[in-house]
C-alpha cells in the first residue's frame, strides 16, 4: 500500500521562489494603494469634521435624523442635536455622517436668498 502513495513535488527553476515574492509584494502593494490608503484618508476627514463642529452647524446622524447643533460636550464627546425648536438628543460625536451634513449642507448653500 506504501508503493501507492505518489507524492509529486514541484521543483522550483532558478529565482522561481524571488518572482514569488515580488509577485505578493505586488499584490499587497495594490491591496493598500486601492482599499486601505482610501479608508484611512475618509476617517481622518470625517474626525476632522467631527472635531471641527460648531453651534449651529446643521448635521445629519447615521441614522438619518437632521437637526442643528445646539452644545457640544467636550468631556464625553458627545453633542446636543436640536431637533425642532426646543427639542434636543444627546448623541455621540461618531455618530454625525460627513457626506449627508456636507449634502445637506451644499443644498442650503446652493438655494437662492429671496
Amino acid at each position: 500500500m506504501n508503493s501507492q502513495l505518489v507524492v509529486l513535488l514541484q521543483a522550483s527553476g532558478p529565482g522561481g521562489g524571488s518572482m514569488q515574492l515580488i509577485l505578493l509584494g505586488g499584490m499587497i502593494l495594490i491591496f493598500w494603494l486601492f482599499m486601505i490608503r482610501p479608508q484611512a484618508k475618509k476617517a481622518k476627514l470625517a474626525k476632522q469634521f467631527q472635531e471641527n463642529l460648531q453651534k449651529g452647524d446643521k448635521v445629519v446622524t447615521i441614522a438619518g435624523i437632521h437637526g442643528k447643533v445646539y452644545r457640544i460636550n467636550s468631556e464625553d464627546n458627545t453633542i446636543d442635536l436640536e431637533t425642532s425648536p426646543g427639542s434636543t438628543i444627546k448623541i455621540e460625536k461618531s455618530a454625525i455622517s460627513i457626506e449627508w451634513s456636507n449634502n445637506v449642507n451644499k443644498g442650503t448653500a446652493a438655494t437662492p436668498a429671496k
